[in-house]
């Protein structure tokens, strides 16, 4: 008997592609379009045109399709921890936290509960079904892969999932959309996450943190002006911080350099390879593994953000359970609230919480 999977079908060109391939192996493939976001007055969140799109590919492709609310899961389990590290002076990584949280988790338990054999989604990553449990491996394109992503996902939900994109390049998934003729072939790719949008995000944010006035500051202690909120700022940040012409200052930009959370202090300089914004080492909070090195595996990849090039380090398991990784190279804007993924080769083991200083 054919195995049932269910895509999760957000209404852009990978989900739509993934459940073409799908079907074209012989699944009888279901579409489960996820509403993770109330629709709000603004327009900025685009989830009802996103299920319009969804409804076409489904229709093309001849597939039931199940919609299912998690806005309230999301609320409370993404966007409440995105505020509340804004509010500590973090710069929050709420994609990683909607993968551990929403979709690989609710979602899957719903899919389970409609007779799922397997589920799917659109992401450019690979996972090998192993003897001893999955693997998360990175993608064939270098440009899109979203293990990082991933890394924070419980190793238990990638049991039976499938990543049907993570051998093929994003030009080549543009060509098989347009060569099933998918209806939304020529749809652009969608930046960012719903609750933001296009919206400006300081404008956002004062809507749901209340302004915390402090100093800006330069790195010897001069106050050069005053922010509204630490959440509006993150390291390595040249624009927005307004900073008037400075009497016998340079006519170059501003860069953020640090924050002194206790002061609510923001420290800039004009220096943007300033020695604040490098590390050697970067300390991490628990760290969530999916697959702890063995102890030959001395030498890791590193990585900081999303497409960042991988960077070579070595770790120190911590008694908190955090990790120590020293980079031979220096790292710059270690921001904490990011996320240090690492990996053995082109095997994600997991990932941790940057910790503050």
């Amino acid at each position: 008997m054919p195995q049932r999977v269910f895509v999760g079908l957000s209404g852009g060109v990978d989900s739509a592609v993934t459940a073409w391939l799908l079907k074209e192996q012989g699944y009888l493939v279901s579409g489960l379009f996820m509403q993770n976001w109330s629709e709000d007055e603004s327009g900025y969140c685009t989830s009802a045109e996103d299920y319009q799109q969804a409804r076409a590919v489904a229709d093309e492709l001849g597939i039931p399709l199940h919609k299912v609310d998690f806005s309230a899961q999301y609320r409370e389990r993404v966007f409440a921890a995105f505020l509340k590290q804004l509010g500590e002076g973090k710069t929050p990584n709420p994609d990683v936290l909607c993968n551990r949280e929403i979709k690989f988790q609710p979602f899957v338990e719903h899919a389970w509960r409609l007779g799922a054999d397997w589920v799917a989604t659109g992401h450019y990553a690979r996972v090998e079904h192993r003897e001893d449990g999955p693997h998360l491996l990175r993608a064939a394109d270098d440009n899109k892969d979203q293990t990082y992503f991933l890394a924070g996902v419980a190793r238990a939900h990638f049991e039976k999932v499938l990543f049907p994109l993570g051998a093929l390049t994003k030009p080549a998934v543009r060509a098989l959309a347009s060569q099933a003729g998918l209806p939304n072939h020529l749809r652009k790719d969608s930046t960012g996450i719903c609750f933001i949008g296009e919206r400006p995000f300081s404008a956002f944010l004062a809507e749901h943190l209340p302004a915390s006035p402090g100093p800006i500051e330069t790195d010897t202690g001069v106050v050069v002006g005053e922010h509204q909120g630490l959440q509006f700022f993150t390291l390595g940040q040249r624009k927005g911080i307004r900073i008037g012409g400075l009497r016998g200052a340079a006519e170059t930009p501003w860069f953020v350099v640090d924050k002194d959370t206790k002061r609510r202090a923001l420290i800039v300089s004009q220096d943007g390879e300033h020695p604040r914004l490098k590390r050697h080492r970067v300390v991490t909070e628990p760290f969530h593994w999916l697959r702890a090195p063995s102890p030959n595996e001395t030498m890791l990849l590193g990585r900081l953000r999303h497409r960042q090039v991988l960077a070579p380090c070595t770790i120190q398991m911590l008694p908190d359970g955090g990790v120590a990784a020293d980079f031979a190279d220096l790292q710059r804007a270690v921001t904490p609230g990011q996320y240090l993924a690492l990996y053995s080769g082109e095997e994600c083991l997991g990932c941790g919480e940057i910790a503050a200083r």
